[in-house]
């Protein structure tokens, strides 16, 4: 006889997470009455700016089977928060599942840009990518290679091989779900390799929260350009360029600035003013923020992040 599912849940914490977030947003897109398309990820939305919606899509579902699916898959890979005694646990699994959901949705758009633009198959501009089955891919994928003889269970009656199962699944949703995005199962699985072999490594507590401040940025500024939400307190308006912008705080009083020296930020190109806690609500400026390719702008983005987060910039009083 199996554990009580309460101790089950004590024992994978971040799953349960997880899983009661999808659960939730679920609801939430029945009650509202969303369609995939108002939350999912596609080429022509990304070029429009809606970056926000790689966090959207990743945590949606339209259908109860999708998620039922996804979310059985999802409780059984949680075992990798029970290996800490091999390198994962908790934390592992926390700070790679940030990494999967940003970077297989990267590659989705990547692969994207890749068919139409040099295959010219414009119907992938409006092939919109749902689910979090890139991420359940990915850690398929990274427990075959840490974890080759463990056993992955669907629906608690369905046992694969854990070292097959990640193209096990893929031709198994793609004969019994046709409308799966294929790319995005795809992105998952060699994000997950890139992971296991330790091509991407070194993720801690620290990149970890300079990651997700970033996200978050991303998050509020995508959703305030592309005018999907409208944040009172943010206004976007040109700089020096029009094509660049810059974002502030409207709030009363003199805010404070943070300012980053420029010869440190070489590789950026605009201003963007956000707002931060610092002994109240304060007005923060950062310069040069134009990625001019994903490896160089990669980089930029944790230095910065780094920055802001963990380091003391020069901080004065505005007249």
């Amino acid at each position: 006889m199996g554990k009580p599912l309460f101790f089950e849940v004590l024992e994978k914490p971040a799953t349960s997470g997880i899983i009661a977030l999808c659960s939730a947003v679920w609801c939430y897109i029945q009650k509202k009455n969303i369609g995939y398309e108002q939350v999912g990820l596609s080429y022509e939305t990304a070029l429009e700016g809606h970056h926000w919606r790689i966090l959207t899509s990743a945590f949606s579902h339209i259908s109860v089977i999708h998620l039922v699916f996804n979310m059985s898959a999802l409780w059984s890979l949680g075992v990798v928060e029970q290996l800490g005694h091999i390198g994962l646990g908790v934390q592992f699994y926390l700070h790679y599942t940030l990494v999967l959901v940003v970077l297989s949705g990267l590659l989705v758009l990547g692969a994207y840009h890749i068919l139409i633009q040099r295959f010219k198959l414009e119907h992938f501009r409006r092939v919109t990518a749902v689910g979090y089955s890139c991420v359940v891919f990915g850690w398929m994928t990274i427990l075959s290679v840490k974890q080759p003889s463990s056993k992955l269970n669907l629906f608690g009656v369905l046992s694969l091989p854990i070292s097959f199962a990640p193209f096990e699944g893929l031709v198994f949703t793609s004969i019994i779900v046709p409308q799966a995005s294929f790319l995005g199962h795809l992105s998952g699985i060699i994000v997950g390799y890139a992971v296991g072999w330790g091509l991407i490594q070194g993720m801690d507590n620290y990149w970890a929260v300079s990651m997700l401040g970033w996200i978050a940025l991303v998050f509020v500024l995508s959703l305030k350009r592309s005018g999907t939400y409208d944040f009172e307190f943010l206004e976007i308006e040109p700089v020096t360029d029009p094509a660049l912008p810059s974002v502030r705080v409207i709030a009363p009083g003199d805010g404070r600035t943070l300012q980053l020296p420029a010869e440190e930020l070489t590789l950026m190109d605009l201003e963007v003013a956000a707002w931060i806690m610092y002994k109240g609500l304060s007005r923060l400026s950062i310069r040069d923020l134009v990625i001019e390719n994903i490896q160089v702008g990669i980089s930029c983005l944790f230095r910065l992040a780094s920055k802001l987060f963990f380091m003391h910039g020069q901080l004065y009083e505005n007249n």
